[in-house]
């Protein structure tokens, strides 16, 4: 599997979900199970490179912003629900987080923000057509640490004057 057809795939089921990430990440692992063990890891391996790839202090720090703090837990699901937003959106926000005021059309923190189901589902997928747990991807795991310069999350001015354009459509005061 390509990197075309990992975005593909991500895309459809997005928007089959209608915006629902629950339903995105069921609508996934259907999908998924259409196509043969091999290419599920595949798709696996594309996710988990991307989910590493987010693993910055600049996108923790816009994920605190959008959604009004963000713990461990809800960095990484932060980070899943970012790969599942597309190509363009990742993208984008991996290269300037700030830019997120501008590719999201909505940003409603009650279901927003948590991917959490779509970072199980590749491993779902495979182990429904296996019957066993997936393998070891065989990719370098994330840093110890986010890339970056550690920053306070949890100060308002800071976030504010680090992403001027999400304070200015997310933020509060």
């Amino acid at each position: 599997m390509d990197e075309t057809e990992f975005w593909e795939i991500v895309d459809s089921t997005r928007e089959a979900a209608e915006g629902d990430p629950e339903d995105h990440a069921d609508l996934l692992v259907e999908r998924l199970m259409q196509l043969d063990p091999d290419s599920v890891l595949d798709f696996a391996r594309h996710f988990e490179a991307r989910y590493n790839r987010a693993y910055t202090w600049e996108l923790w720090g816009a994920a605190a912003l959008l959604l009004g703090g963000a713990s461990d837990d809800a960095f990484d699901y932060f980070r899943c629900w970012l790969i599942g937003q597309g190509r363009e959106v990742f993208e984008g926000a991996v290269h300037e987080p700030d830019e997120l005021a501008e590719l999201l059309e909505d940003f409603d923190d009650d279901i927003d923000g948590d991917g959490e189901e779509l970072g199980y589902a590749a491993d779902e997928a495979y182990e429904q057509l296996t019957g066993v747990v997936a393998p070891d991807l065989g990719i370098p795991p994330q840093p110890a640490e986010p890339l970056g310069s550690a920053f306070n999350l949890d100060d308002d001015a800071g976030l504010a004057r680090r992403f001027p354009r999400l304070w200015e459509r997310f933020g509060t005061d």
